[in-house]
């Protein structure tokens, strides 16, 4: 018994620590604003003393079935709670946005690791309570009790102050700061995710491409445009072992420029019918969010999107969005990774792509991530992944697209 008990409160402190790192996040992640964005975080203090109880008191039970089954209980909300987690950290670090009100699917892992813990916990309690030698049976009643106390408490602690936040901010008299991003007021939701959704009649765009084989840096994009209608101009500095340098593409009118490291900006000829300069085999071109639009999140690919929730880019609200991707989707939503994987075919490769949707309609900004299988790319490794980031801002605001000294 005191082996299982031993290895009981390991797990027991396993969950302490996650539910720990959980709430550090939350904390620093969750700042929407409101008077409550604080005490939201403070909420997962709850969880936190749930986990707890099951050190003290682990739920150490006999028999040949029912230790086992606490193990996997405890585990099972370790492994629900650590992607959770590295959502979250993602969220925090790359993306730059905070959760307002997480949807369903974004928050039922939370509450299936909550309801865990409170189980794990609760029939520590009942044994405490009960004694060792009660009837088993009882012991699992009342532990279930003890969990469904726990779960509407802490649970509904959370729910209450987050949507009493929401509620708070809604109501704000404090003028609203204008955002890159789209707009800060206004008693409207942005659109669902299978709604329509548009692109800016002007946008500034940036993309950021990273690259990696089995976790070695293969290289990297950074792409900076501009567009304002069918004019667009924008620079792709590239970092791979196969190119460095400074590419680019213009279009003004009919008017066509193509830039290299080596030739620096050289004028074209673009009939009507062309593709745009952006569709091109490596879309260095500003046109990012009408190729990520035209590509990846047609009406068919957001029938099926999954809602994560209403978040907030720097003060403007924006809906959270997530479609499953194919490696050909990936390829022609961001032609620019061809910089990255040269002509290595990536259609077996898999992926997600995230987007937002701001109270305009329009699209403000893109995640994605796909992987696959690295010999095209890289011989000696296994698996490389590609990650992008884009943002679509400074929408609709007026932007005048001049030709590049020649």
């Amino acid at each position: 018994m005191r082996v299982r008990r031993f290895e009981l409160r390991l797990i027991g402190s396993g969950l302490v620590v996650a539910w720990s790192v959980a709430a550090a996040a939350v904390l620093l992640a969750y700042r929407p604003g409101g008077p409550l964005d604080v005490v939201v975080g403070l909420t997962m203090l709850g969880p936190i003393t749930i986990a707890a109880a099951s050190v003290v008191w682990p739920p150490v039970a006999r028999g040949s079935g029912a230790f086992p089954l606490m193990v996997c209980i405890g585990l099972g909300v370790l492994l629900v709670l650590v992607p959770s987690i590295a959502g979250v950290a993602v969220q925090l670090i790359a993306l730059g946005s905070q959760t307002l009100m997480p949807s369903p699917e974004a928050a039922y892992p939370w509450f299936l690791a909550l309801v865990g813990t409170a189980l794990f916990a609760g029939f520590g309690l009942a044994r405490r309570i009960q004694g060792g030698m009660a009837v088993r049976r009882r012991r699992l009643v009342v532990g279930i009790g003890l969990a469904a106390i726990a779960v509407a408490i802490a649970g509904g602690l959370f729910a209450a102050v987050a949507v009493a936040n929401e509620v708070a901010l809604q109501g704000s008299s404090v003028a609203p700061v204008a955002s890159r991003f789209g707009p800060t007021s206004g008693s409207d939701d942005p659109p669902l995710c299978n709604a329509g959704i548009g692109v800016g009649a002007t946008a500034k765009l940036e993309e950021r491409l990273v690259g990696r084989a089995d976790l070695r840096p293969i290289g990297t994009v950074d792409v900076t445009g501009e567009r304002a209608g069918d004019d667009v101009r924008g620079t792709a500095y590239v970092a791979t072992d196969d190119q460095l340098g400074l590419f680019g593409t213009a279009r003004v009118g009919s008017r066509l420029w193509q830039r290299t490291p080596s030739a620096g900006w050289q004028t074209g000829d673009e009939s009507p019918g062309d593709a745009a300069p952006a569709d091109d085999a490596r879309g260095d071109g500003p046109t990012l969010d009408l190729q990520v639009l035209d590509t990846a999140l047609t009406h068919g690919n957001r029938a099926t999107a999954e809602d994560r929730g209403i978040e907030v880019l720097e003060g403007a609200p924006a809906r959270r969005c997530r479609i499953a991707v194919d490696g050909t989707t990936f390829r022609a939503a961001f032609p620019q990774v061809g910089w990255l994987v040269g002509e290595a075919n990536l259609g077996h490769w898999r992926g997600q792509l995230d987007y937002w949707v701001f109270r305009d309609g329009q699209l403000g900004q893109v995640a994605a991530t796909a992987n696959g299988e690295a010999g095209a790319i890289d011989p000696t490794a296994l698996q490389a992944t590609v990650e992008v980031l884009l943002t679509a801002t400074e929408r609709g605001r007026p932007i005048t697209i001049y030709p590049p000294a020649t």
